[in-house]
């Protein structure tokens, strides 16, 4: 090889070496998602099989994560407030219950004998049962103990509709716009959800409750196994180039 030749070789060396690193790097990162979501999944399983606890009132709200408390199991006594629930779009496409579709989760405030408020996710309801009134037995009325999973709240996603407050129909699930449109006090408002978990005696069967999505997708193995494929195949590659350049 002249030594023109040699020099770009060595140019493309690098540049490979540097795609090397890249793919290696992808496939590193790709083994410690997957640590951690195998560890995620781990958690939460022993989690939804943990006693019930309080949920969190005002004093904890400043250090709470409801990203890391997500899905804890916990107890709420009250009284829901049933003029000011909310209803979040939704498809239920795999009902735990025998309700599904198109339809609305029933966003409740819920007031503690304490005096805050938690936003309680009673559940599932076809659109034709979106009014209170359509489903009166379901309704519940006085003191009440709630039992669900603690949630974290979300806004709609970007490619979402927008919320509609005037219709009280949401993409969110957000307790602060929820409170600020039906005009309850943001401050006394907790920063998370509580899901119900499924009461079979419910008068009317509506909202259905329990239909909470426990679920994690992990393909990260797959895509560790993708990105190392890929440095491999690109080092086979290049070495056979190499040595093919240096015998001509």
């Amino acid at each position: 090889m002249s030594k023109s030749g040699y020099r770009r070789l060595a140019v493309q060396g690098v540049l490979a070496a540097v795609g090397f690193i890249i793919l290696v790097s992808l496939g590193v990162w790709q083994v410690q998602r997957l640590q951690w979501k195998e560890a995620l999944i781990a958690r939460v399983e022993n989690r939804l099989k943990a006693e019930p606890v309080a949920a969190p009132g005002p004093g904890a709200w400043p250090t709470l994560d409801p990203v890391a408390a997500e899905y804890e199991p916990v107890t709420v006594t009250g009284r829901y407030l049933n003029d000011k629930e909310a209803h979040v779009v939704f498809a239920l496409t795999e009902p735990k219950g025998p309700i599904g579709g198109i339809g609305y989760m029933v966003m409740t405030p819920f007031e503690t004998a304490d005096g805050w408020i938690v936003y309680v996710n009673r559940g599932f309801v076809p659109r034709d049962r979106k009014d209170p009134a359509s489903r009166a037995e379901g309704i519940i009325d006085g003191t009440t103990t709630v039992t669900g999973l603690l949630r974290e709240t979300s806004r709609a996603a970007w490619f979402s509709p927008a919320d509609n407050p005037a219709h009280n129909e949401w993409f969110s699930r957000d307790p602060a716009a929820f409170a600020t449109a039906s005009g309850l006090p943001g401050d006394k408002i907790a920063p998370y959800i509580i899901d119900v978990v499924f009461d079979p005696n419910l008068p009317g069967g509506l909202p259905q409750g329990g239909e909470t999505l426990v679920s994690f997708p992990n393909n990260h193995l797959q895509y560790a196994i993708t990105w190392f494929g890929l440095a491999i195949a690109l080092a086979v590659i290049f070495t056979t180039f190499a040595l093919r350049q240096r015998q001509r």
